[in-house]
């Protein structure tokens, strides 16, 4: 019963953005934009600036965990705009990103990141304001990945272990921040 409510709401919610449109005339993009960058659109925005020959090499090259990676990423600050301009939220998450795909092809297609798991994977079932809002430990978005009700959304015990680091990172976001066209109600964990 559970599962026919929260498939009703997700329905409801396509519908709407589908046929009325998103509200106050943003863009199908805009509506989401309030939700943070995941590591591989700040990849894509350091790469468009030029990254620095030390830092490219690393990427290309190496591994490590995401202290490795940011500390990487802030040595690397200093020399590069796009780099320097990262918050701690955003470091962090590119370093989570990395430490989850690295080495990465230099010129090559970046894999998904948490932000785009989350509005590919996550609104296929339910309303993202579900997930977005929930300030959840990483045990605990594993645990629910892992649920029953979850182990047939196609992901990599990687992909859940990064979706779960971004969630962490970037989610808890206060109800007030959401768009009112998403605050529809909905399931929860």
């Amino acid at each position: 019963m559970k599962r026919l409510i929260v498939l009703s709401i997700a329905m409801s919610a396509l519908f709407f953005f589908s046929v009325l449109g998103p509200a106050n005339g943003q863009g199908d993009d805009d509506i989401f934009d309030f939700i943070p960058a995941g590591g591989r659109t700040l990849l894509e925005t350091i790469r468009e600036e030029g990254l620095q020959p030390d830092l490219a090499a690393s990427i290309a090259e190496s591994g490590g965990d995401p202290a490795t990676w940011r500390a990487t990423l802030d040595a690397a600050k200093s020399g590069s705009l796009a780099l320097g301009a990262l918050d701690d939220w955003q470091t962090d998450t590119l370093a989570h990103y990395l430490a989850a795909n690295a080495p990465l092809d230099p010129g090559g297609e970046l894999p998904r990141d948490g932000r785009d798991m989350a509005l590919e994977l996550c609104q296929s079932c339910h309303i993202i304001t579900v997930v977005i809002t929930q300030d959840r430990t990483r045990e605990a978005w594993l645990r629910t990945q892992n649920s029953p009700s979850h182990v047939e959304v196609k992901t990599t015990a990687a992909e859940r272990e990064a979706l779960a680091d971004y969630l962490v990172i970037n989610a808890g976001i206060p109800i007030d921040l959401v768009p009112p066209a998403l605050r529809a109600g909905g399931a929860s964990y």
